[in-house]
């Protein structure tokens, strides 16, 4: 996760009142989802969107789509910074990047980051976020595929936010599974070894289920299928890539038969999601 924030030269510290942030009130000014307030530019988002491109274009990266959840995300942040008048990625009593994507955006994530910015037009903000290290980074970022931005508008100048992520496809647990079958299969292969069978288990995957439930591998009902079985439990993003102590186990010359079961969820310990894998080896 990468985060910057910037003050344009447009606009001093003391023109905008920067100060600490107070605790978190219910009158704190928040995004609709259905219809933006009259504080929001939505031109002015579209148009920061297109000069990002165009950079991006210039550096060779390919262009970022808008999400309308990371658009909402980015919103309420732009918000709260204004109301605030502080610039922060995380102000008092407000979760932190990755808790906030993931409650407005149902995308599958595995990097994500942000810019924020206190200026006077979005051209401006655009070109002074282009002159920090930093900000130029999180624009340029060649894995960022998707980003949602929030432009509030407060005493003549405006509040931005951009939030940017990389989206992964979403699989559903059949397909996760089957991903990770092949995944298997080639890893056998590429030790010279027979490949495994593909059984099936109905207790499987409801067992990895509970790990989501309750956000840890050593469960209760993934231990009883341990008494049974030579069992490989982790936590992965990417299915069709094993980690090391799943190939470690695959290649058991001895193993003959594999069941795959996955699980995607959010947790406390992953805002973004993950995959919640098991495997039965026997």
């Amino acid at each position: 996760m990468t985060v910057a924030l910037i003050l344009g030269s447009g606009a001093s510290p003391e023109q905008a009142k920067v100060k600490p942030a107070a605790s978190k009130s219910p009158d704190r000014p928040f995004a609709s989802e259905s219809q933006p307030s009259p504080d929001f530019d939505q031109q002015a988002e579209q148009q920061l969107l297109d000069m990002a491109n165009k950079s991006r274009a210039e550096a060779g990266a390919a262009p970022l789509e808008f999400d309308e959840g990371l658009i909402q995300a980015a919103r309420a942040h732009a918000a709260a910074m204004a109301h605030e008048q502080q610039l922060s990625h995380q102000l008092n009593g407000e979760p932190s990047l990755p808790h906030r994507l993931s409650a407005a955006s149902v995308l599958h994530l595995d990097h994500a980051g942000e810019n924020v910015a206190l200026d006077l037009t979005p051209d401006q903000a655009h070109e002074h976020l282009m002159l920090s290290p930093p900000h130029r980074e999180n624009l340029l970022d060649t894995n960022y595929n998707v980003a949602g931005f929030g432009v509030f508008r407060s005493g003549g100048r405006i509040y931005v936010v951009e939030d940017f992520g990389h989206s992964l496809p979403a699989y559903t647990p059949e397909q996760t599974e089957n991903a990770i079958v092949d995944a298997i299969s080639r890893a056998r292969r590429a030790a010279h070894l027979p490949a495994l069978t593909h059984a099936s288990d109905a207790d499987l995957r409801p067992a990895v289920c509970t790990m989501a439930q309750q956000d840890r591998l050593g469960t209760r009902s993934m231990h009883e299928l341990a008494q049974r079985y030579s069992m490989v439990s982790y936590t992965n993003l990417h299915p069709e890539i094993l980690p090391t102590s799943a190939n470690k186990a695959i290649e058991n010359r001895a193993i003959k038969n594999v069941a795959v079961g996955a699980c995607y969820a959010r947790t406390d310990t992953y805002p973004s999601g993950v995959y919640w894998i098991g495997l039965e080896l026997y």
